[in-house]
């Protein structure tokens, strides 16, 4: 029996009568979606699927050639990335749980299925199936992303101390928001029909957070690593400095805006179009401003000054926030170093490294002038080359 929809489902079921009531409940469907073929044994289910592709398997667990979970790991083997919704009777619910725990998506109680409830499980097993096989595939692809820029970082020039303290704390690093993905991922897979669909959010939210974080990692890592390397180079464009200060002022206005901080920007002294390179200049204006942000205490300023001298630009970023410890200020532009008084808030102890080399690397300086409690400012001095 077939019904024309997109999305096909394979039944095994030997009962005859109630195949054809999922039939009509799946006809019932406000939009219709689903192509439904129906075959009596798991045999004939697993030639049917080197035949045919389907996009979700509705199994009984009573069959004339397999009973229980027996029919579950053949069905796996064969067709791992297709998800399975198991049927079983009222006294099964068990059986049905223990189904799931071993790699079906969903369990339906056969007299409880209504058109309602059967379209949800079918959506939702492809739905859930299909986060997990796209979680499998990024974290492999972060795996391999992983050992792609330690080997970058293995061949760069520099093989000393802090090559090896910058391995072990990146491994460190990257530890915490893998372990939040398998956390996330364990509780979607082991307690999924316990969840409400708010916290299922909130999980597969955590993953992606937590894979966008890991990614902009080893980004950050990657750029310490072409600098470290000899392959940061400066390419000068014509750019009118003053309007890119603005604009990156108002990319960051918004996050400044939630911690109620008033932003100021002013400009002195004529500047007109010079050469820079905007890429090193984003780094290095993005870091410091993002940090006087985060660094600040809620309601205060964070004041930005361009300055321009006859041979020279002076950029000028100063909060009034937490401060930084004397004794840490001298590290702070080594890689995965942060001040001892961060406390809980996060960062990768990477943006200043890449701040240092972006100036170091347009032929400049920057310097620390801060006080515990009371401000921090950093002040950059770059060569102004005039058009």
């Amino acid at each position: 029996m077939v019904v024309s929809y997109s999305a096909k489902i394979l039944l095994v079921e030997d009962n005859l009568p109630y195949a054809r009531l999922l039939q009509k409940f799946l006809m019932q469907a406000q939009s219709q979606e689903f192509t439904l073929v129906h075959v009596k044994r798991l045999g004939e289910a697993l030639q049917e699927l080197t035949q045919c592709n389907y996009d979700v398997i509705l199994l009984d667990l009573s069959l004339p050639d397999s009973q229980g979970l027996s029919s579950l790991p053949p069905l796996i083997a064969q067709v791992p990335n297709i998800p399975i919704v198991v049927l079983t009777n009222t006294n099964d619910e068990e059986l049905a749980i223990e189904a799931v725990r071993q790699g079906a998506q969903d369990y339906l109680i056969k007299r409880q299925v209504n058109s309602d409830v059967l379209v949800r499980s079918l959506r939702y097993a492809i739905e859930r199936k299909q986060v997990l096989e796209s979680l499998r595939t990024d974290n492999e692809t972060l795996q391999i992303r992983v050992e792609e820029r330690t080997a970058e970082l293995v061949k760069a020039n520099e093989i000393n101390q802090l090559k090896s303290e910058l391995v072990s704390m990146l491994s460190h690093d990257i530890r915490n928001p893998l372990n939040t993905i398998l956390l996330a991922a364990g509780l979607l897979e082991n307690y999924d029909e316990k969840l409400t669909k708010e916290k299922k959010l909130n999980h597969l939210q955590m993953i992606s957070s937590a894979i966008k974080n890991m990614g902009q990692l080893l980004d950050e890592v990657s750029f310490i690593g072409k600098a470290d390397s000899g392959r940061l180079r400066c390419e000068l464009i014509c750019l009118d400095l003053e309007a890119f200060c603005r604009q990156l002022v108002e990319e960051v206005e918004l996050t400044a805006g939630e911690k109620h901080l008033t932003l100021i920007f002013t400009s002195f002294g004529e500047l007109g179009e010079a050469l820079w390179d905007k890429s090193l200049l984003r780094h290095i204006l993005g870091n410091l401003l993002t940090n006087a942000i985060k660094y600040s205490l809620p309601g205060g300023i964070v004041n930005f000054e361009l300055i321009g001298q006859e041979k020279t630009v002076i950029l000028r970023i100063q909060d009034w926030g937490i401060g930084i410890p004397k004794e840490d200020q001298k590290r702070l532009f080594q890689p995965f170093q942060r001040a001892d008084n961060v406390g809980t808030i996060p960062g990768t102890g990477l943006g200043l490294a890449i701040a240092k080399k972006c100036v170091d690397a347009h032929g400049g300086e920057i310097v620390i002038n801060s006080q515990v409690g009371v401000s921090t400012t950093f002040t950059v001095t770059l060569p102004l080359l005039r058009v």
